[in-house]
């Protein structure tokens, strides 16, 4: 998998194909970071959301993985001049091996890429770099439970993923829900958003027992 050839294209891709939404996706629970000063973003792509994160969270330590050199290089852009403590990673999960130990977690439009097995390995090691009461937000495309919204969110699916397994070699065919695998490993959903008919959702984690609504 790799997104190197769309990555001169991604962000003008996003803004014609979806204007503001994803980015509402991403930012939906930023809030939930304030207190946490180290930060793993996983799969950061061209880095929309950085930005976001580093003036809701100033003073954090931020480490910013992806497969991607060139995707990194757009994020690194996207930060510009932004006083920030950022460390850009070029790593491949599940492969990658973290060395430090985090407050939050974050995988927005990430985990959606992998098939189940592969994508239980992403989440064992990302798990494995998560502090005790770490925070996870997950912002995916996912699919509502019935009827029309359904329907209309498996052709949107189905486009996308025949469109990403072409252009970047995607291994997944279709999307895995991750709630299961994260409540395996002991986290609560403390709070969900969805928008655009349920395909889009937005989710805060957590293993501590606070409730942040």
């Amino acid at each position: 998998m790799s997104f190197d050839t769309l990555a001169p294209h991604y962000r003008w891709m996003e803004a014609v194909l979806a204007g503001p939404r994803l980015q509402r996706a991403r930012t939906a629970w930023l809030d939930q970071l304030r207190d946490c000063p180290r930060i793993l973003v996983a799969g950061v792509g061209h880095g929309p959301f950085l930005p976001a994160l580093v003036r809701r969270v100033p003073h954090a330590q931020i480490t910013a993985v992806d497969s991607s050199m060139r995707m990194l290089r757009q994020s690194l852009r996207r930060v510009g001049s932004l006083q920030a403590n950022i460390t850009f990673v070029h790593a491949r999960l599940p492969e990658w091996t973290p060395t430090k130990n985090y407050d939050a977690i974050v995988t927005h439009f990430f985990l959606d890429c992998f098939p189940p097995e592969q994508l239980a390995r992403v989440i064992d090691v990302l798990d494995s770099a998560a502090m005790r009461e770490a925070r996870w937000l997950v912002s995916d495309f996912a699919l509502p439970p019935h009827g029309w919204r359904r329907t209309r969110a498996r052709a949107i699916h189905w486009l996308m993923y025949r469109f990403f397994r072409v252009a970047t070699r995607l291994p997944a065919h279709r999307w895995t829900d991750p709630s299961p695998l994260l409540q395996a490993r002991g986290y609560q959903l403390l709070g969900r958003d969805e928008s655009e008919w349920g395909l889009l959702r937005s989710d805060c984690w957590t293993r501590s027992a606070t409730d942040v609504r």
